[in-house]
């Protein structure tokens, strides 16, 4: 029970990396309010875990929709301790191409637009909501999904690693703006997670992905989950401001 009657929020808790976190969070003796743009799983989860826990359909890119329901948590629970930023989505494509000396396709504005609102300014309005009532409890942890192509970068990927990166770079501020009243802040960078979106692949792209980490294998939602467990754990109360990789070793590998 190493969140014994902690109070954590998770974004994008509905599905995949969040939703083990939630599951994890609850059976580690956490009360979470998780939240998600999509109220069907949201709600199907909240059955799994237990009334005792929250969930309320929040898009993060509405701060005013943010601020009412990090309110909302901390008025029914009377505190915030965890909050880990973990909602993103997708929208890959090349910066540009090129036939011929022709410009033939180039990502689209809307496409950078959405993944910078969602996957950093997000993150942004989630932890600016949370942090004055960490520094008024005097503690807390924030926890950001950031992802090892915010590192390393990756063909196709210009928006999201836009974001990732950023989200670094944000973490180690914070971690220096609110270390002053104990909270602590880190990022978890993941590599190829078997998530809902990684199962829709083809098995044979599947297959190549699985050869690429010198572990021989993708990760589980389950354990990244983990690494956030003990992030937000006591077990962790000396760490801040890191970027911890979760991804089977995949650099030393390629």
């Amino acid at each position: 029970m190493r969140l014994n009657q902690k109070i954590a929020l998770i974004t994008g808790g509905a599905a995949g990396i969040g939703k083990a976190t939630v599951k994890r969070f609850a059976e580690e003796g956490a009360k979470v309010a998780f939240c998600d743009v999509n109220e069907e799983l949201g709600l199907a989860l909240l059955g799994e875990i237990g009334p005792e826990h929250d969930f309320q359909t929040v898009d993060v890119t509405n701060r005013q929709a943010v601020q009412d329901w990090v309110d909302s948590v901390a008025k029914k629970y009377e505190r915030v301790d965890i909050l880990v930023n973990n909602a993103g989505i997708l929208r890959d494509g090349v910066l540009v191409k090129v036939k011929n000396g022709e410009l033939v396709k180039q990502m689209a504005e809307e496409a950078f637009d959405s993944v910078i609102a969602v996957n950093l300014k997000g993150v942004f309005n989630c932890t600016q909501a949370v942090a004055p009532s960490m520094i008024k409890q005097a503690g807390g942890v924030i926890l950001n999904a950031s992802s090892i192509v915010g590192l390393d970068g990756n063909y196709g990927q210009t928006n999201y690693i836009a974001t990732k990166a950023g989200v670094i770079g944000m973490t180690k501020v914070w971690a220096r703006e609110l270390g002053g009243s104990n909270i602590r802040v880190n990022a978890v960078a993941p590599g190829m997670i078997l998530t809902e979106m990684l199962l829709s692949m083809p098995n044979d792209v599947l297959e190549a992905f699985k050869k690429r980490p010198p572990l021989k294998r993708l990760g589980t939602p389950e354990e990244v989950a983990n690494l956030y467990l003990f992030l937000a754990s006591d077990e962790a109360s000396y760490i801040s401001g890191e970027v911890i990789r979760i991804d089977g070793g995949l650099v030393i590998g390629t």
